[in-house]
């Protein structure tokens, strides 16, 4: 294969490692019964009327699994911090105790715990699309790539390491979402 060839195939393997950091960091949104700053990542403050991320105006600890502490880092941001976690809509009710925000984390019921399957199950699936996506990218690369010279049997070669990368990827991703399931699903 040409130097071209191994360029669209690392290009396809950087954009599937991609997807597989997405889908990472939306499984790490996804909570499953124990507290984590992570899941608070989507909360932005009106900050000076700045929209800024709530973890560069505080401090997000977890002292323990049902318990997330938000220590803002001027104390004039509690009010403003609370309204925004309210207003995230995260299902999260904030205790203000003048210092710091308590968030309690409820237990997990069943109902909830097949919600967030079926979220990640979705996350999971659009990951495998994007995959594929990709897959096609390549193929349609290497066509071109053989419309400008590129052997068939390079062509044939390419596109067979198209698709064991597909393969892979996509193995990754079912093996994510099982990972994910037993973290879900445990109580």
């Amino acid at each position: 294969m040409n130097e071209e060839a191994q360029l669209v195939i690392e290009q396809t393997k950087e954009n599937m490692d991609g997807a597989i950091k997405h889908l990472d960091k939306e499984f790490h949104k996804i909570r499953a019964g124990k507290a984590s700053p992570d899941m608070l990542e989507g909360v932005k403050v009106d900050y000076y009327g700045q929209m800024t991320p709530l973890n560069q105006v505080s401090n997000i600890t977890t002292p323990d699994a049902r318990q997330i502490i938000v220590q803002p880092w001027e104390k004039s941001m509690l009010g403003p911090i609370e309204k925004a976690i309210q207003a995230a809509n995260l299902g999260f009710n904030p205790i203000n105790n003048g210092e710091v925000l308590r968030i309690k984390v409820p237990a997990l019921t069943e109902e909830r715990r097949k919600e967030l399957f079926k979220k990640a199950k979705d996350e999971a699936e659009n990951s495998k699309i994007s995959i594929r996506g990709f897959r096609k990218e390549a193929n349609d690369e290497a066509k071109q790539l053989e419309k400008e010279g590129l052997a068939e049997d390079d062509k044939k070669r390419m596109e067979e390491e198209i698709q064991k990368l597909t393969d892979k990827y996509i193995e990754k991703v079912d093996k994510m979402l099982e990972d994910k399931e037993k973290d879900i699903m445990t109580v």
